[in-house]
């Protein structure tokens, strides 16, 4: 095996943070139900973005809408539908990730695709979710190249199966510790006796720190952290979004707590959640026992949820997808080079490696 030629997901080279299992596609899609979906905008020289769709379900989300909790561990960023979430506790529309000047018109899309279902046609009040991060270090983001319908192309490819990582979608101008980084993801499978829920995380990884890999120091090792190195310094304005999505049926409440473990994941490997990092966190259940269907928000009928003292083993297998998912976006991403010229280099496998196996085989 030759790590300078090969790129592929952490676990595929021995990286396998925590104790929990992940599911069989080590993905949020891993969750049943959930679909996503990118859309990516390579072009000339300046051209680095995208736009990357998450389904909670495939059926009319504003009709039959989800729990949700939403999290922020530092609020600079241009999040959309923030407050409903947190008012009401509820998601209605897919949650579409694209850069910071993308917002608004992910918004657009998200509303096009949503009335164009003809039960929607005479809805009067949608709230469309949309989280970003900063790709401006390798796009032309003040240019504003991503359109509405290219946008919408990530809604309409969404699906189940395999998620693509790295340098695609929302992920394509990403760039994470001073890397190239992009979309991750990863998954936990609960054991039976601790309920078997699955608990899945996507994140849009573009932020900075000093990057550690299940606990040894890779960044301070290789001289890449944000006091010592230009790109990472640069990061300063980056950000991360997680959406985590699970079958364990949780209220709103717990969603939220569920949401505010996935930055312990984050800390793991090294982020130093920076004053212009946006660090968000949204989290879903499809469970059908919670689900808010047009007949349980009308009455008074009561929802099946775990209690409190259920969620423990939950919050573990939260922070442990985050950890991995982030680290799948680093490793599976490779170098790129943007606007003027401006390249960032992938994360180095083959420094990486042999530094992870020194220190297991120290811990022996």
């Amino acid at each position: 095996m030759n790590a300078r030629t090969r790129r592929g997901r952490a676990r595929s080279f021995g990286v396998r943070p925590g104790v929990l299992s992940p599911g069989p596609l080590d993905a949020i899609t891993d969750v049943e139900g959930v679909l996503v979906g990118h859309a990516t905008r390579i072009e000339d020289e300046a051209i680095r973005t995208g736009a990357t769709a998450v389904f909670p379900h495939a059926g009319n989300l504003l009709r039959d809408r989800v729990p949700a909790g939403l999290a922020v561990a530092n609020g600079y960023g241009k999040m959309m539908g923030s407050t409903q979430i947190v008012e009401l506790g509820e998601i209605e529309t897919p949650i579409v990730l694209t850069n910071t000047f993308a917002v608004p018109r992910a918004a657009e899309a998200i509303l096009d695709w949503t009335l164009d279902r003809p039960e929607n046609r005479t809805a009067r009040s949608i709230n469309p979710v949309v989280g970003e991060t900063n790709d401006g270090l390798l796009n032309a983001i003040e240019t504003r190249p991503l359109t509405v319908s290219q946008i919408r192309a990530s809604i309409e490819a969404a699906t189940d199966g395999p998620v693509e990582e790295g340098s695609v979608g929302a992920g394509t101008g990403a760039v994470a510790f001073g890397w190239k980084a992009g979309v991750g993801t990863g998954s936990r499978r609960l054991p039976s006796s601790l309920g078997g829920h699955t608990v899945g995380v996507l994140v849009q990884a573009n932020f900075g720190g000093c990057l550690r890999i299940v606990g040894v120091p890779v960044g301070s090792l290789l001289g890449r952290h944000a006091l010592a190195d230009e790109i990472a310094r640069a990061e300063e304005l980056g950000s991360i979004m997680i959406v985590v999505a699970t079958d364990a049926p949780l209220s709103d409440r717990n969603l939220t707590r569920l949401a505010r473990r996935t930055f312990a994941g984050m800390a793991r490997t090294g982020a130093s959640m920076a004053n212009g990092s946006g660090d968000y966190a949204i989290a879903f259940s499809t469970a059908e026992s919670v689900r808010r269907t047009p007949d349980r928000r009308a009455s008074a009928a009561e929802l099946r949820e775990l209690g409190n003292d259920r969620v423990s083993p939950l919050f573990l297998a939260a922070i442990e997808a985050t950890e991995e998912a982030i680290y799948n976006a680093l490793f599976v991403a490779e170098s790129m080079t943007g606007r003027n010229g401006f390249r960032v280099d992938a994360l180095p496998l083959d420094r990486v490696l042999p530094l992870l196996a020194a220190d297991a085989n120290e811990t022996r």
